[in-house]
């Protein structure tokens, strides 16, 4: 019977040590702190798909970047396009991958200009760069297709 209750004593002393441990583990005094790339790729990936419009309703495409510049396809690329691109990721065309890119120009650089902003496959429209007006997309694809001859 002493051996029981020497048993559920130390075992109760292990259980309360280990959340007393992982209870101090979750304090605040312990948090991560990002740095502005990482905190640039949690926002990333935690992006919307697609947004949805309402028949009537005026889209309304708001740049970050000061007012009339347009950032350069390779920024474009390598915020938003990079992640699947550079892997593969769901099909998507490798950059660089000729024969890939080949293909989709069969069907017309309208097409792909399209696809890009509308969405195709596993791609969500703009690739998930909501706020990339059409000619940002665009510049984004003849980036991509410039490094893929």
């Amino acid at each position: 019977m002493n051996t029981i209750l020497n048993n559920r004593l130390k075992n109760f002393l292990l259980i309360t040590l280990a959340s007393a441990l992982l209870w101090g583990c979750g304090s605040s005094d312990n948090a991560v702190e990002l740095t502005a790339k990482q905190e640039q790729q949690v926002a990333e990936r935690i992006a919307p798909e697609g947004h949805v419009s309402m028949a009537g309703q005026v889209a309304s495409m708001s740049s970050p970047v000061g007012a009339g510049a347009a950032r350069s396809g390779a920024d474009i690329y390598a915020t938003n396009c990079i992640a699947c691109h550079s892997s593969g990721v769901a099909g998507a065309p490798i950059l660089g991958d000729v024969a890939a890119w080949s293909a989709r120009l069969g069907k017309g650089i309208e097409t792909v200009y399209t696809n890009a902003i509308n969405g195709i496959g596993a791609m969500p429209a703009r690739g998930t760069c909501m706020d990339c007006s059409d000619d940002e997309v665009k510049a984004a694809i003849d980036h991509i297709l410039e490094n893929s001859k």
